[in-house]
């Protein structure tokens, strides 16, 4: 079924090039409609973030402390919530779309932070989940958050425990977009482990 027009606009707005504050204003101007936008888009991201957590977390889900970076509305904690995950924790840096997620009432806490520009509020023995999308607009955001996630890395703050590329993501707006032909883009979610912080050495 052909997307409908002004899903496609608001979609390729946010797709674009457009430099971090004019993106965060179109998310925060997105939020009220993003839900049903998002399911005509048929995105599966949140089903196979929370499948991919599902996957990695060793303990009894009601055990594990989780951070949703770039939460959105809350699609990941509804997820998450009826695979019986319960401590979670979201940033996003559009305050309407963290609104939104807060009336979901499944957050312990919410709080307004971009990743590379701020420490991430997670707690030593979490785990953090993110997804971004692989088509052409995407690729050199998919770049500069995979630095930083290396970055991360390098530093021993956090460990990757995997990233699951995905082909069809979700509808893609155009052929450009497209992945292949398929009418899809694709995607990646990544989960990484809090590294716990190492004693201090006395003397």
């Amino acid at each position: 079924m052909r997307l409908p027009a002004a899903v496609r606009e608001r979609v390729a707005a946010v797709h674009g090039g457009a430099g971090l504050p004019e993106r965060l204003r179109l998310y925060d101007g997105w939020a009220a409609c993003y839900e049903q936008d998002v399911a005509a888009l048929e995105y599966r991201a949140p089903h196979l973030a929370a499948a991919s957590l599902a996957f990695a977390f060793p303990a009894p889900p009601a055990e594990a402390r989780l951070l949703d970076v770039a939460c959105g509305t809350g699609l990941v904690a509804r997820e998450l919530h009826r695979r019986g995950f319960r401590c979670l924790h979201g940033v996003d840096g559009s305050a309407g779309m963290l609104e939104r997620a807060r009336s979901t009432g499944l957050y312990q806490d919410l709080r307004q932070c971009i990743l590379g520009r701020e420490p991430l509020p997670a707690p030593a023995g979490g785990f953090l989940c993110l997804t971004t999308r692989s088509n052409p607009s995407n690729l050199r955001y998919k770049a500069e958050l995979e630095a930083v996630l290396k970055e991360l890395e390098r530093q021993g703050a956090w460990q990757k425990v995997l990233a699951q590329e995905v082909e069809r993501w979700e509808k893609a707006t155009s052929d450009e977009e497209s992945t292949q032909g398929t009418g899809y883009i694709s995607g990646v979610v990544y989960v990484y482990r809090k590294c716990p912080v190492p004693p201090l050495e006395e003397g």
